[in-house]
Order: structure tokens, then C-alpha cells, then sequence
């Protein structure tokens, strides 16, 4: 086979065969094909799109360039999430205590933030002591002990994938739907869970602007998932605004807590019981989904999640007491108030402004190799529908340095927009894809 030859049948809109696919990912992962070949290569599939089965082959093929975890010795069905990314989304750190406690498996490997704020590994280190670096053997050991265990990504976990994406990202090739579902899912296969529950994010703060494209990209890796022979669902959730309240790494994570004691934002708690549920039923299809919401509620008022969290906390290194100690987090002692400046009601908080906002603050990571402040944030004081008066507060900053500060004031005041008329409570589940 010659590279040349698969980018012309592809320039062409034909559609590449398994072995080809296979040829391609293998030989570029070995580094036997040059870049620009493959620059070639995802311009013209960027243009001439793939079909399910060159996007299913695609997938496992970059599935196959690297380690696949074998999760054989934990005991029952492994259940996964993963959320295509927003701001203030914390699902995760609230949502798998409460599966453990509802007896299911969740053995996740999670990544580092880039961009608005911090990934799901930057929040749990702003934990004191907090381990995010577990043996293959010590995470077996914790998921079949605890229910849940949360990791770094191994280097060698669809190697293939970070060669494309890398590329992707120079070429102006990043928004095509089968080039993202099988980054997505290469990833999701070779973590090794049975089940897997997909949060597609739409809106402001997302990747995905559009319903449409949401929806495109949600078919696309639940496709993959049945596929690859995993059970697969995706739910698609709105990130107009900010989910829930607290944005920041330290401030998220005092959020999670508050959630787990019963006193979460509704917006946040909605996602977490959505998408707990149909990760139960996937694990436990006897249960209906009403009772798998039972469950997790439960989980909350007999404060059974909480001692999960605590327990998970402790097992991974990190000082359990900050579940009643918030001083722990070391949250930014600076709070600037961000007030009214009319009388109104909320129409939309753009989302990524306020995560904009964060980063600037040294929240988040412009750069991989920028350091994050742990402490700092904004905390949101009104949500879209919310009825707001002069000079009442909008949102709180915690911040350390305060070289940003002006900029971080002002992006949160370009993020609100205040109308006259009243407007309903957005939707958040927009739908579900099975």
C-alpha cells in the first residue's frame, strides 16, 4: 500500500477499507508516514467526511496503537463517563461517589485541563495530598475495594490519537464529526469499561454551538461504543450558561462537597441524577430508571456518597477532613463582588467568558505546561430566569495576583445580559441518544 494512493482514493470520496485504515494508523503512529502526508490525508476527510464504518474501523484502529487496560479482575460490570467539556462541570467528582455507593464500579481515567478552567485531575489535586498517579495494580485494588478510583491517563493509551490530534490542531482540521468521536472513543475503548455514558455539552461554553451538531456528534460515538460491542448511551446537556455555581478548581471542589451533603445547585444535581441513572440501568438493567434515581437520592440523604468521598479521598492520599474543613482547599482569600448595574432578570451568562475569567486568573492553562492556582475563581450569585435588582451581586472573584483582575471584572460583566422581561428556565437535558 502507498500513502499517496489512500489520500487520492479519499480526495476522491471513496471510502477507505479496514486494512487501509489499519495500514494508515499504524504506520503513521510508527512514524513511517510523514506528517504532511497525514495533513493530506485529514483535509480530505475534513471535506469528504467518513461513513459509520471508516469512522467505527478509524476508531479502533487508533483504539489498537497503544495500551488496551484489562479490568478483568474487577469484579462486576466497569461503567464510564465522559463529558465533552464545559464550564463549572464537576459531574464527575459528585456523580461517582453516589454510584459507589449505589454499589456500581467506576474506574475512570481522567485527563488535565486545558483552556477555561481545570480538568477533573487538576480539581481532585487541589486536594492536600491528593494522588492522581495509581499503579495499574493499586487502581484494580481501590475500584474492587471502594467502587472508585480516579487516575491520570497512561502515556501509552491510543498513542495514535495524540499524534492526530496534534496534527489536527495546526491544520485547521479539528471540526469534523468522525475525526472527534474517534478521539473521543479511541480513548473511552482503550480505558477498558463495559459501559460507557457519553455528556455531550451544547451551547456557549461548548465545543458543539448547535443542537444539530450535537446530536451529530452524540449519533456518532454511541455508534462507535455499539460498535466496539460496549454499551453506550449519550446524554446531550446545555452549557449556555455555567453548570452550577462554582467555577475553579478549589471552588468546584467545595461545590461537589456541598452537593454530596444535599445542598448542591439544581442545575448540577439534575445532570448528576440524569446521567446516574441510565449508568445504573446500563449496570443493573433490572432497575428501572426510576428507581435508579431512588437510589441515588438515597445516596445523598442517608449521606452514604458523602463517606464514599471521604473514603475515596483518604485512599488516594489526600486529607479527608476537607469535607468539613473548606480552609483546606485553600480557596483565595481576596473576594471581589461583581455588582448590578440595572434591574432586570438574568437572560444569559455566556459561558465561556466566565471561564475566560477563570483562566486569566490562573484558573485554568492556556499553555500544557502552565502552572494553575488551585485558589482562585468565580462563584456565581444569579442564574439564567433569576430576577436581579441594582447593585445586587452578580458573581463573586477569588483572586491571588491581581495583574488580570481588571479583564477577569470585565468579561464577567460582558457574560451577563440583563433584560426587562422575565424568561423561562432553560432546558437543560436537551436529549437523549441510545
Amino acid at each position: 500500500m502507498r500513502m499517496v494512493d489512500l489520500i487520492e482514493k479519499k480526495r476522491n470520496k471513496e471510502k477507505l477499507s479496514k486494512e487501509e485504515i489499519d495500514f494508515i494508523i499504524k504506520s503513521y503512529t510508527a512514524g513511517e508516514i510523514p506528517d504532511y502526508q497525514m495533513s493530506a490525508l485529514l483535509m480530505a476527510i475534513y471535506f469528504n467526511k467518513m461513513d459509520k464504518e471508516e469512522t467505527l474501523n478509524l476508531t479502533l484502529a487508533m483504539r489498537d496503537s497503544g495500551d488496551i487496560l484489562d479490568l478483568s479482575e474487577i469484579k462486576g460490570i466497569k461503567v464510564d463517563k465522559h463529558s465533552t467539556g464545559g464550564v463549572g462541570d464537576k459531574t464527575t467528582l459528585v456523580l461517582g461517589p453516589m454510584l459507589a455507593a449505589c454499589g456500581l464500579k467506576l474506574a475512570k481515567m481522567s485527563g488535565r485541563g486545558l483552556g477555561h478552567t481545570g480538568g477533573t485531575i487538576d480539581k481532585m489535586e487541589s486536594i492536600p495530598g491528593f494522588k492522581t498517579s495509581l499503579s495499574m495494580e493499586a487502581f484494580v485494588k481501590q475500584v474492587n475495594e471502594l467502587g472508585i478510583a480516579i487516575t491520570g491517563q497512561t502515556g501509552n493509551l491510543a498513542p495514535a490519537d495524540k499524534k492526530i490530534y496534534a496534527l489536527r490542531d495546526v491544520t485547521a482540521t479539528v471540526e469534523n464529526i468522525s475525526l472527534i468521536a474517534s478521539s473521543i472513543m479511541s480513548k473511552k475503548l482503550a480505558s477498558g469499561a463495559d459501559s460507557i455514558c457519553l455528556d455531550v455539552k451544547v451551547g456557549s461554553g461548548a465545543f458543539m454551538k448547535t443542537i444539530e451538531d450535537a446530536k451529530k456528534l452524540a449519533s456518532a460515538m454511541v455508534e462507535i461504543g455499539k460498535g466496539a460491542g460496549k454499551s453506550t448511551i449519550a446524554i446531550i446537556s446545555e452549557m449556555d450558561e455555567p453548570l452550577g455555581l462554582a467555577v475553579g478548581n478549589s471552588l468546584e471542589v467545595r461545590e461537589v462537597i456541598e452537593s454530596l451533603k444535599g445542598r448542591g445547585p439544581k442545575d448540577l444535581m439534575e445532570l448528576v441524577y440524569c446521567l446516574g441513572s441510565y449508568m445504573i440501568k446500563s449496570a443493573k438493567p433490572e432497575v428501572s430508571l426510576a428507581d435508579a434515581r431512588n437510589m441515588l437520592e438515597a445516596s445523598i440523604t442517608e449521606g452514604t456518597a458523602l463517606e464514599k468521598f471521604k473514603a475515596f479521598v483518604k485512599a488516594q492520599g489526600g486529607d479527608e477532613n476537607v469535607a468539613n474543613d473548606y480552609s483546606l482547599l485553600n480557596i483565595a482569600p481576596r473576594v471581589i463582588e461583581v455588582l448590578s448595574k440595572e434591574e432586570g432578570y438574568v437572560a444569559h451568562i455566556q459561558s465561556d467568558l466566565v471561564g475566560h475569567a477563570s483562566m486569566i486568573l490562573g484558573g485554568g492553562r492556556q499553555r500544557k505546561e502552565d502552572t494553575i492556582d488551585y485558589g482562585v475563581g468565580i462563584e456565581l450569585n444569579k442564574k439564567v430566569s433569576d430576577k436581579v435588582l441594582e447593585n445586587e451581586l452578580l458573581a463573586k472573584i477569588y483572586v491571588n495576583d491581581e495583574t488580570n483582575l481588571a479583564s477577569a471584572i470585565d468579561d464577567i460583566y460582558e457574560a451577563f445580559r440583563i433584560e426587562k422581561e422575565g424568561i423561562k428556565e432553560p432546558v437543560l437535558i436537551k436529549e437523549i441518544v441510545e
